[in-house]
Formats: C-alpha cells, sequence, structure tokens
C-alpha cells in the first residue's frame, strides 16, 4: 500500500518567534519590496522639481505634508535595513560571520542600524 501524506502544514509566521537572523532575513525582503514600489513616486517628485521653480517649490510643498513625511520615515528605514541586511547576505556569502554566533550577533546589528538610521533621520527632520 502507498503510504499517506501528511497535508502540507501552514505557519504563522506572526506566531513563530523567529530569531534574529530570520527577521533580519524577513527583513531585507520587505524593505526591498517598499523601495521598488516607491519609484514611480520618488520619480514624479524629481521630475516634479526638474521641471520648473514652481515645480520645485510644489514639490518641496509635497514633501513637507504629513503623509510624506511619514512615508519618507518609512523609506528611510527600508533603505537602511535594506543596505545593511545587504551587505551582511554579501558578507555571509564570502563565510564571513557564518557561526552562529557571529550571525546571530550581524542580525541584531542589522535589526537596531536600521531603527537607528531612522531615529537619526527623524531627529534631523524635526
Amino acid at each position: 500500500m502507498a503510504s499517506k501524506k501528511s497535508a502540507p502544514k501552514f505557519l504563522n509566521l506572526i506566531l513563530i518567534k523567529l530569531p534574529p537572523s530570520g527577521l533580519a532575513s524577513i527583513g531585507h525582503r520587505v524593505p526591498g519590496v517598499v523601495l521598488f514600489l516607491s519609484v514611480p513616486m520618488i520619480s514624479y517628485l524629481f521630475g516634479l522639481s526638474l521641471e520648473n521653480e514652481r515645480g520645485f517649490q510644489t514639490a518641496q510643498e509635497l514633501l513637507r505634508s504629513t503623509p510624506l513625511l511619514l512615508l519618507s520615515v518609512l523609506l528611510v528605514w527600508s533603505l537602511g535595513h535594506h543596505l545593511l541586511a545587504g551587505i551582511r547576505h554579501l558578507l555571509l556569502d564570502i563565510d564571513i560571520g557564518v557561526d552562529k554566533l557571529h550571525a546571530r550577533a550581524s542580525a541584531w546589528l542589522v535589526n537596531i542600524g536600521a531603527v537607528l538610521v531612522t531615529g537619526l533621520y527623524v531627529v534631523s527632520i524635526v
């Protein structure tokens, strides 16, 4: 007789306690998507700012609005986290920091570093 295969299990990533390296790995993908989706808006604002002096002033006014200020904080976190996690992944690819202790420490550095970069940005715009 053929053996019965068990049904695939649904893993709820919110309920699972991921290690810091798992958070850094998933966190590397999420900011990448956010940055990719922000390209049209950034391109529009850049084009508007280059049209003429009035377009530049309009782009500045838009960037000072509350929704775009909040979005800029999200984009700075995305860029910081994606950059730091990308560097971490490149180092892991060349076998630097592969052992458990160093991998855990570098994951914490990525997660905390992105928050610090975002905090510095928030302080600079306030």
